[in-house]
């Protein structure tokens, strides 16, 4: 039985296009215990599910996600520009995504995006979903912004939290000793043997992004990380039964 959990990375995102439902089915599919993905909120306040703060990259449409309504992102396509085979795959909102949820027992992190936009009363909205849907058990809310992550921490207690970095200053222990979240979410090639054994003493569940390669994914398997995340979930399970 695998002892580290693997996480698929905005879904299988390297097989699948991101942050879809499509691309959390794939996670399923292949045996991931968990997935990560991102939430935005909409001109009229509803919670997307999307990576960037802008449409471009993933969808038919362009601009900020934060000046369409609900009803107009629900218009876009959001599968054509990874593959002509996925074209007509829609961006999802969250309650879509707890309501999918309900058919599996995945863990899941959702990633507040406010580290760019501060939008407001966000985490609220996020947590009243969780309750309204019962997946108090079920999440790991994380951010780079982590006054964000105290914002829930005062709604919420008994949600998991988690830290997300990518670097890592070099006082990272005494804020990870100041903070006391249970997750630390850092970029791998940042996390070392040294942090990552700091990191356990002070009681935090240890989930870095993303390992894609063999060697990286090794790597933290033999650091003993408690989750990987991966874009290719199912190469990860395959190289940890290797081992």
């Amino acid at each position: 039985m695998r002892t580290i959990q693997i996480f698929a990375h905005r879904g299988s995102k390297g097989t699948h296009p991101e942050n879809t439902i499509l691309a959390f089915k794939e996670a399923v599919r292949v045996g991931a215990d968990g997935i990560e993905f991102d939430v935005h909120l909409s001109s009229d306040d509803e919670l997307v599910v999307i990576h960037d703060e802008t449409l471009d990259r993933t969808t038919t449409l362009s601009g900020f996600v934060k000046d369409f309504s609900s009803e107009e992102l629900k218009k876009a396509d959001a599968g054509c520009k990874f593959s002509e085979e996925f074209s007509g795959e829609k961006i999802p909102f969250l309650g879509e995504i707890f309501d999918w949820a309900k058919e599996h027992s995945l863990s899941m992190n959702i990633e507040l995006k406010t580290d760019k936009i501060a939008y407001e009363g966000i985490e609220e909205k996020v947590v009243d979903l969780i309750r309204e849907h019962h997946m108090e058990r079920r999440v790991i809310l994380s951010s780079f912004n982590h006054q964000s992550i105290e914002k829930v921490k005062e709604l919420a207690p008994e949600l998991e939290r988690a830290l997300l970095f990518e670097g890592l200053p070099t006082n990272i222990d005494e804020i990870l000793a100041y903070r006391k979240e249970s997750g630390f979410h850092p970029d791998q090639k940042s996390l070392t043997e040294a942090i990552h054994a700091s990191a356990k003493k002070l009681g935090y569940k240890v989930r870095p992004w993303v390992a894609n390669n063999q060697a990286d994914i090794e790597r933290l398997a033999t650091i003993g990380v408690d989750v990987i995340m991966t874009d290719f979930p199912e190469r990860a399970i395959s190289v940890l039964a290797s081992q």
